[in-house]
């Protein structure tokens, strides 16, 4: 990205405030159950956000087929900027979930070794450029696109053809994606259907945080945290609202009492799903360390 790693701070929490907000209503999007100062006997003192991210009509049709209807993604994020760690699981899923570690650097993404311990195989590597790599049409404004992008505080932009290569300044947000999803039948293409949110969501939301920059350049951590607490508010209300935001907004959500499990072995027979014992057979980890920068 053209930005710092200090300037990105502040602009990554001013862009998940933003689009967490843009994104939810009708009973859908994220929920902040929590955000509060955290000490971590390893990383030192830091943030921790706990989220609930509603998003039954965003699945594709194949995983809409065994997923109940209501149910929740539990997102934990642990801020020990420019290092965070975020772990994703799913409500009827307890054998699923996924690991991200993150780390912030001035470069280009040429570091071959950023977490420190075992370099990820090269073919495990994706390079996203925010300027060149695709987004789903539905996500594209053009407001928003880096190639018309300019900014008025700064005299940033726009980017062009080989941006990376000599711009000034630029920073490089790494990943390290680890998924684990234990049942058998729907390991593949449930782990490719990750990866591909994954990019997509890496893509868009750091072409925000970029082309946002005049929006959220010159405020103070204090600030922003100020905006962010202002913007949670309005985004809770938003997801306990119905579909048609036509009524006065949910007390709470419906309580189930059941709901089908693709990990009850009953179920996955009805579906035709024959299921295996791997409770000896550890799943390899799948990595994605994407340097969308």
């Amino acid at each position: 990205m053209p930005l710092t790693v200090d300037e990105y701070r502040i602009g990554q929490l001013y862009m998940i405030s933003k689009h967490s907000c843009e994104q939810s209503g009708g009973g859908e999007g994220v929920e902040v159950m929590r955000n509060e100062a955290d000490m971590h006997p390893q990383h030192g003192q830091g943030q921790l956000t706990e989220k609930r991210i509603y998003l039954s009509s965003k699945l594709p049709a194949w995983a809409r087929a065994f997923a109940p209807r209501f149910f929740y993604v539990t997102e934990k994020a642990w801020n020990f900027y420019p290092y965070t760690i975020t772990e994703y699981s799913v409500s009827f899923l307890p054998k699923f979930s996924i690991r991200i570690e993150t780390r912030f650097e001035n470069n280009n993404g040429d570091n071959d070794n950023v977490f420190g311990d075992t370099p990820t195989p090269p073919e495990n590597v994706s390079f996203l450029d925010i300027l060149s790599d695709p987004i789903p049409e539905r996500h594209y404004k053009e407001s928003e696109d880096p190639s018309r992008w300019m900014s008025s505080k700064t005299g940033r932009g726009p980017l062009e053809k080989g941006w990376r290569d000599d711009h000034k300044p630029i920073m490089c947000s790494y990943k390290r994606v680890q998924c684990s999803f234990e049942v058998y039948g729907f390991q593949t293409k449930t782990e490719d259907f990750i990866h591909k949110s994954i990019q997509d969501i890496l893509l868009v939301g750091h072409r925000q945080a970029v082309t946002w920059i005049d929006e959220w350049h010159g405020l103070s951590l204090d600030e922003v945290r100020e905006y962010e607490q202002t913007i949670q508010e309005k985004t809770n209300s938003k997801v306990k609202s119905n579909p048609c935001n036509t009524g006065p907004p949910a007390a709470s959500r419906p309580v189930f009492s059941r709901s089908i499990s693709v990990t009850d072995e009953c179920s996955l027979k009805k579906m035709g799903v024959t299921t295996v014992d791997m409770s000896e057979s550890p799943l390899p980890h799948s990595r994605l360390h994407s340097t969308p920068e």
